[in-house]
């Protein structure tokens, strides 16, 4: 029995090594295994926009989003091959790196640095090149290797390397020490240094264009123990409600075509809508549960001059409803609708961007208790609401007034 044992533990050994072992000799390890998108997340997009088909990972490039890793990544060697297949207008898409799991406030793209994956674009001025540009993107920070003529934070390549429609391209991108180097069809032609974030997520860009990516591959390197600033937000399970093409994950009403538009990744209402109720619903109902979404208002003032509000249905039940609404007027009105009552728990200025800029809402129901952060600070705290439903449905409210949303993200709380 000893002798069997022994025998079982060596072949387990033998078995977890093999498992571990690299899929190249020179250390990589495939990021893609050609068949479908196991190790990928699809953020923020449509469930086709991005699919697999001959060994490669293809977007469509609609909506704009991104497709991300499903770990973080610090430092590391990166080599894949992509194509275009657009040949007269700009087709774009990108690699971004060190990126957070969810797009940045108002905007379809995580914070990070991309490296262009980009062909027919050439401004007049230079500023930018279908050549392997690297830039920070939505709040992320880098240095250039070569200062920038308009001084933004941008690498241009030191010579033009990328082939046009129809034809493979092979990247090599190295992250090391919150510095990251690109390597064009075997050549280093850009690079950034003092990267923030310098850990985080690797994702693959829609941005218009079809686009393919095949042989993506990726060797770790020693960590350089970066500071918590640097690193990246960790994913937290949120799962994705609006696709940036349709209404799929929402209740259905006829009364809402035309008016709940989807317009890539943001979804516009016109505030007439003819359903009954006009409120958008998600479809099924949330318990303990935590919100995101990004609100715009717009900029010009309406005819009445009165403040216009973007708002939400936190929880509703037939005899009950719970609403929270910003308004332009930078107010925050929660209200609790129970037992054929109406009452205003909170009503206070807060700190909202103006009328034509982005907000971000978050909102968690747990134990009963109600937690709201405003653009990152909170405005309500551990609020408790003694007659909140157990569960309950939750909606984009219908204010009667002209709103964009986008970025709606919802996850269960235990």
């Amino acid at each position: 029995m000893r002798f069997l044992n022994a025998s079982l533990s060596i072949i387990l050994a033998a078995a977890s090594l093999t498992a571990a072992e690299p899929t190249t000799p020179d250390g990589y390890v495939s990021m893609f295994n050609g068949k479908d998108l196991t190790g990928w997340v699809n953020v923020n997009c449509h469930p086709d926009t991005f699919y697999v088909k001959d060994g490669m990972i293809i977007t469509t490039g609609k909506p704009t989003g991104f497709l991300r890793t499903d770990k973080q990544y610090e430092n590391f060697e990166m080599e894949f091959e992509w194509m275009h297949v657009e040949k007269t207008k700009m087709a774009n898409s990108g690699l971004f790196v060190w990126g957070d799991p969810i797009p940045a406030q108002g905007s379809g793209y995580t914070r990070g640095i991309e490296v262009q994956v980009l062909i027919n674009f050439k401004p007049a001025d230079g500023w930018a090149t279908s050549h392997g540009d690297i830039f920070s993107i939505w709040g992320a920070h880098c240095k250039p290797d070569r200062p920038h003529f308009k001084k933004i934070e941008r690498c241009l390549p030191s010579e033009e390397r990328v082939k046009g429609a129809g034809e493979w391209n092979h990247y090599k991108v190295i992250g090391n020490n919150g510095a990251i180097k690109l390597h064009v069809n075997g050549k280093e032609v850009s690079g950034v240094t003092e990267c923030n974030p310098r850990k985080g997520y690797l994702a693959l860009e829609s941005e218009g264009s079809e686009c393919r990516f095949r042989n993506l591959k990726i060797k770790e390197m020693p960590s350089t123990n970066p500071a918590q600033a640097q690193i990246a937000d960790v994913a937290k399970d949120f799962k994705n409600v609006y696709t940036g093409i349709d209404l799929s994950n929402f209740e259905p009403d006829e009364g809402h075509a035309g008016h709940w538009i989807p317009s890539d990744w943001k979804l516009r209402y016109d505030g007439r809508s003819e359903g009954t109720p006009g409120s958008l619903y998600l479809k099924g109902e949330q318990g303990d549960f935590e919100l995101v979404v990004d609100w715009l208002l717009p900029a010009e003032k309406a005819k009445d001059d009165k403040p216009r509000r973007a708002a939400l249905i936190l929880r509703e039940q037939p005899d009950y409803m719970l609403t929270l609404s910003v308004g332009s007027d930078g107010r925050l009105i929660l209200c609790e609708d129970a037992d054929e009552r109406s009452e205003f728990l909170v009503d206070r200025p807060v700190g909202t961007e103006a009328p034509g800029k982005w907000n971000r809402t978050i909102a968690s129901l747990k134990a009963g208790k109600l937690n709201v952060v405003l653009n990152g600070k909170p405005v309500i705290e551990n609020l408790p609401l003694k007659k909140l439903p157990a569960k309950g449905e939750a909606a984009l409210m219908d204010t009667r007034t002209e709103v964009d949303f986008a970025n709606l993200f919802v996850r269960p709380l235990k």
